[in-house]
């Protein structure tokens, strides 16, 4: 099968497409443990790869907290920082280990339990977040297209097997891309943090 320029940014797109949970949409009122994995069932469920993935459950929540990657609930509750806080592992676990998680979190855990701690601390992280998140989707779409161009420059001589070799390049520059990123990030993890 070949692919164009016009479906590999739709492909790109599609992994936008899904709507990230907007602090609008995050309740201010705390939720009991099943009202938060439904919640997020809910939200997240477009990232699924497939159907009967989960995107979180209790065990899941009960071991983060072990961890110490997310705070205990109050009285059995979860606030809307606990649920930011989970949106954000849910995407940090996609690549990084609970370690690395831990690390990365730790002092930002320990400052906002502090009670001079700014109280919308966890609120201004997810906005920046979603804000540089379009930003480097904006980009990302054009760079796949200039690879696609210059995949097709290096393939044009092979003839049958062009479209699978095309296909196999392109899945080869992404996990590059992959790797590259997840190195650099246990780099800064390994040298900017306390371990």
């Amino acid at each position: 099968m070949k692919i164009d320029e016009h479906e590999l940014l739709t492909l790109v797109q599609s992994l936008y497409a899904y709507e990230d949970i907007q602090l609008i949409d995050i309740p201010d009122i705390d939720l009991y443990m099943d009202q938060v994995t439904t919640f997020m069932e809910k939200k997240l469920s477009a990232t699924k790869r497939n159907r009967k993935d989960k995107i979180l459950t209790k065990t899941m929540i009960n071991n983060y907290t072990k961890d110490g990657i997310l705070l205990p609930p109050k009285n059995k509750k979860y606030s809307r920082q606990h649920i930011i806080l989970l949106i954000l592992i849910y995407n940090l676990k996609q690549i990084l280990s609970i370690k690395d998680i831990d690390i990365l979190l730790a002092p930002l855990l320990k400052a906002s339990s502090e009670t001079d701690c700014d109280p919308q601390l966890w609120d201004k992280i997810y906005l920046a977040y979603l804000d540089l998140k379009q930003d480097d989707f904006d980009l990302s779409g054009d760079r796949q297209g200039e690879q696609l161009k210059k995949i097709r420059e290096k393939t044009g001589d092979f003839g049958k097997l062009q479209q699978d070799i095309e296909l196999l390049l392109i899945v080869l520059l992404l996990v590059n891309q992959a790797i590259v990123r997840k190195r650099l990030t246990e780099k800064i993890i390994d040298e900017y943090f306390d371990l």
